[in-house]
């Protein structure tokens, strides 16, 4: 959930027909995207803010229901940064989306270096995902090879 922009963006994208999910264990983080959604006239019946981990996305959705599921790694920007993904969380947290999206649906991930697990977290989730089955998932992984100190890493993950 983070600050709200990724939802706002994800509500816009799902338009009135879709439904918008989103997970953040700081009511700090709920808050501001409640905040963001309503100045941006996005009808509360087109989300559910969860204030809950991001591992436990099946205790709240059936499995193979998700067309998209994005995941930005990190900390609340402006927030606590001792609160952070972390690797075993966060291969926990892609294993269960992985059972929630549906044919032909994409995850997202945004795979931040540096903080305190930042390196360790990039290189645990980038060797999971390197043991995924070629024949059910299609791993994409990319880099910025512009920018400096240690720039995100952008995954996709396409279901087939």
């Amino acid at each position: 959930m983070g600050n709200g922009h990724d939802t706002l963006f994800l509500c816009l994208l799902a338009g009135d027909k879709g439904h918008v999910y989103a997970f953040d264990i700081q009511q700090t983080a709920l808050t501001h995207t409640r905040k963001l959604l309503a100045e941006n006239n996005i009808e509360e019946a087109r989300f559910s803010l969860i204030l809950d981990s991001h591992i436990n996305m099946e205790n709240h959705l059936a499995p193979q229901s998700a067309d998209a599921i994005l995941f930005n790694c990190g900390y609340l920007p402006g927030g606590d940064h001792s609160l952070a993904t972390k690797p075993e969380t966060t291969i926990k947290a892609i294993e269960a989306g992985l059972k929630l999206l549906k044919p032909d649906g994409v995850m997202s991930l945004c795979l931040y270096s540096g903080g305190d697990t930042g390196f360790e977290e990039k290189s645990a989730v980038l060797q999971y995902l390197h043991s995924l089955d070629s024949k059910n998932y299609t791993v994409i992984v990319q880099e910025y090879y512009n920018r400096k100190n240690h720039p995100p890493t952008p995954v996709f993950i396409f279901r087939t």
